[in-house]
């Protein structure tokens, strides 16, 4: 179950976060060392907002760390952003958890167990790689068990988790966290230095997209 407990360290966390953190735009990082241009540049999805894809991992401890900033960008990005998650799926050891941000996406359940998942895996140790545990985790959680492993393993998550294989290599995403901004840019956390100055990488990115450079 999420506990009152760690929901306060999650906003304290988030708190340290914003008290710390600066104006990306007003900094100024270098192509080529904190992030790197996408040549030719790759199709969006909209025109009219800036497209900004993460491409993550439950089981990675960096992406898990990185989530409270992500909270905090995606607070503040305003409405000209459209943000999108990408599972990252390199090989078939990493297809389990993508089947399962899908599935979780196609009950209506990802935005209320997202965090929690990265949380109860990581911090708690629950394995939730490991489809009993998952299934047990679920059911605590109120989640119809059976229901999700249904979908789970459907043909349109499936197509999903193709889809997904295809994006990572249409961006050439090596590492994760990585961040695509406006189908130009890539940057990551080991490229920028912290989770924090990645966040502070992609709303510079944002600006650079938006005025059209």
């Amino acid at each position: 179950m999420i506990g009152a407990c760690r929901r306060t360290i999650r906003l304290l966390y988030i708190a340290v976060s914003l008290a710390l953190s600066v104006s990306a735009r007003a900094q100024t990082y270098h192509e080529g060392e904190h992030y790197e241009r996408l040549e030719p540049p790759r199709a969006v999805s909209s025109a009219a907002k800036v497209e900004v894809i993460e491409f993550f991992y439950y089981g990675c401890v960096v992406c898990y760390e990185a989530e409270p900033q992500i909270v905090r960008w995606l607070s503040q990005k305003g409405s000209g952003v459209q943000f999108v998650r990408i599972p990252a799926v390199p090989n078939e050891s990493w297809a389990g958890f993508a089947r399962t941000f899908y599935a979780l996406e196609a009950i209506g359940e990802l935005a209320r167990l997202h965090w929690p998942l990265y949380d109860n895996h990581h911090f708690d140790g629950r394995r939730l790689d490991e489809e009993a545990n998952l299934l047990q985790w679920l059911a605590s959680n109120g989640v119809d068990a059976q229901r999700f492993r249904e979908i789970r393993e459907s043909a349109a998550v499936a197509a999903q988790l193709g889809e997904a294989k295809k994006m990572l290599e249409t961006y050439a995403v090596k590492r994760v966290p990585s961040f695509v901004v406006g189908g130009k840019y890539v940057t990551s956390a080991s490229q920028a230095g912290s989770t924090l100055e990645m966040m502070k990488v992609v709303d510079f990115l944002v600006g650079r997209v938006e005025s059209g450079k």
